[in-house]
């Protein structure tokens, strides 16, 4: 049965705070699954958070501490000494321990690694902070097990049993050479089939993937997802073997790139929470919203262009919504596709041949929706000549919509721009004045005004 998080369990974990009954408190919860006790950190006041973060266990707090918002865990962090955020990071891999200490200020940093008991570990954690957050140095984890190619079998196995101890899951046995250098990979069963005095030279596998420290994660995301990995081996410029990254670390990157992109596709310009302050909120929004409003006065602007043909065909100005939608609808529909495709490296081939794709599918999406309008007219009593031009306008829309869609994301990409900000208020802005303008001039060559 799942663990259920109560309003009497709260307010159990409250009182006991209140009362500072730090021994009933760890007897009582100090076995909780650390997924559980971050949701309980989340819901409970800092002070309390931090009350329960000190007095149990750092085997599950540490772990709790890495499931929080990054908000949450700054502030509980701040009202911890150095000592016992070492504390907290002697329990944790390499690699998320080295992720708390990217959030401290750098003076901080310096005293957390001083109180780390663990000479080796506070070595591996200070080495990971080198790395930039977005490549796979930054990303790796220097937990792994490793043999050497001319150890025997015998030798292989004891030294895997020591190995384990630190490694809490064990994806893959990498083989390396005197020099460190990662030679192949080492299969379970090969390994217990083999004589006791065999080499292990004599039994690897030499094919293995791997990545370099300064592969941009992204990079290390196509290639485990494209090849189905639970866990690739890192080494340096020289082939040495320096960590690996596993899969529940590419999760986490996965999922904060694609909550950027939302964001960057809502038109919002940082990376904010619900949570975050009025300013943190208003400069993350308030960019895009002047980009809509300039693109909202350019629409005005052209409309008034063609004052004459509104006072003439009055009924132009009740479609500019429609056009408009159907710019935009379609602009974010190409881009959406097109940002998927670049983050997936799936966007191949030329781009006389996308631009040939994109205007066929224009082409039909565009001259279904123009006989839907035309019907429209027909049922509605239009003027023939007024639904021909509001078919031709919205079929001509669609097909520089699309283009537009597809393109700048690919432009931006080109340039190390990230395409993510095409597919919002960037996109609907542009083909909604685009759309607009098209609408009109295409009315005044059927129309004659």
């Amino acid at each position: 049965m799942a663990f259920e998080i109560t309003k009497e369990l709260i307010q159990n974990i409250k009182a006991l705070i209140e009362a500072e009954n730090a021994q009933e408190l760890t007897n009582t919860y100090n076995e909780l699954h650390f997924a559980d006790l971050a949701e309980i950190l989340k819901i409970i006041s800092i002070d309390e958070a931090t009350y329960l973060v000190k007095n149990l266990d750092a085997e599950t707090t540490s772990e709790a501490l890495i499931e929080l918002e990054e908000d949450v865990r700054e502030s509980i962090l701040k009202k911890l000494s150095a000592k016992e955020i070492a504390e907290e990071l002697e329990e944790l891999d390499t690699d998320d321990a080295a992720d708390i200490l990217n959030e401290l200020p750098q003076d901080r940093v310096e005293n957390v690694i001083a109180e780390i008991e663990d000479f080796d570990h506070a070595g591996n954690i200070v080495d990971l902070l080198r790395y930039e957050n977005d490549t796979a140095g930054g990303l790796m984890a220097k937990e792994l097990v490793q043999v050497n190619e001319n150890w025997t079998v015998t030798q292989c196995l004891n030294e895997i049993k020591q190995q384990a101890e630190n490694v809490s899951r064990i994806h893959s046995i990498y083989v390396i050479d005197d020099d460190e250098k990662l030679k192949g990979r080492l299969s379970l069963r090969d390994l217990m089939m083999a004589a006791a005095t065999k080499n292990i030279s004599q039994i690897y596998i030499p094919k293995v993937d791997a990545v370099t420290v300064n592969t941009e994660a992204e990079e290390v995301s196509r290639i485990m997802q494209k090849y189905d990995l639970e866990a690739i081996p890192v080494v340096d410029e020289s082939g040495r073997l320096r960590g690996r990254i596993t899969i529940d670390d590419i999760v986490d990157f996965i999922k904060e790139e694609a909550e950027k992109d939302y964001q960057m596709a809502a038109g919002i310009s940082s990376d904010v929470e619900a949570d975050d302050g009025i300013f943190e909120l208003t400069k993350a929004r308030l960019p895009w919203l002047v980009l809509g409003l300039l693109g909202g006065l350019g629409s005005v602007y052209i409309m008034e262009g063609f004052e004459d043909a509104l006072e003439k065909y009055s009924r132009l100005f009740y479609f500019t919504p429609l056009i408009a939608a159907m710019a935009g609808n379609v602009g974010v529909q190409s881009s959406a596709i097109i940002v998927q495709g670049l983050a997936n490296d799936n966007v191949k081939g030329s781009l006389l041949n996308r631009l040939i794709k994109e205007v066929g599918l224009s082409l039909i999406n565009g001259t279904a929706l123009a006989v839907l309008v035309m019907i429209f007219g027909a049922i509605t009593g239009l003027d023939q000549a007024f639904s021909f031009t509001i078919a031709i306008s919205m079929l001509s829309v669609i097909i520089i919509a699309a283009l537009i869609g597809t393109f700048v994301p690919i432009i931006l990409h080109k340039r190390g721009i990230d395409p993510a900000i095409a597919t919002g208020p960037f996109i609907t802005t542009s083909n909604d004045i685009f759309g607009i303008f098209l609408f009109f001039y295409i009315a005044k060559i059927i129309l004659g005004f």
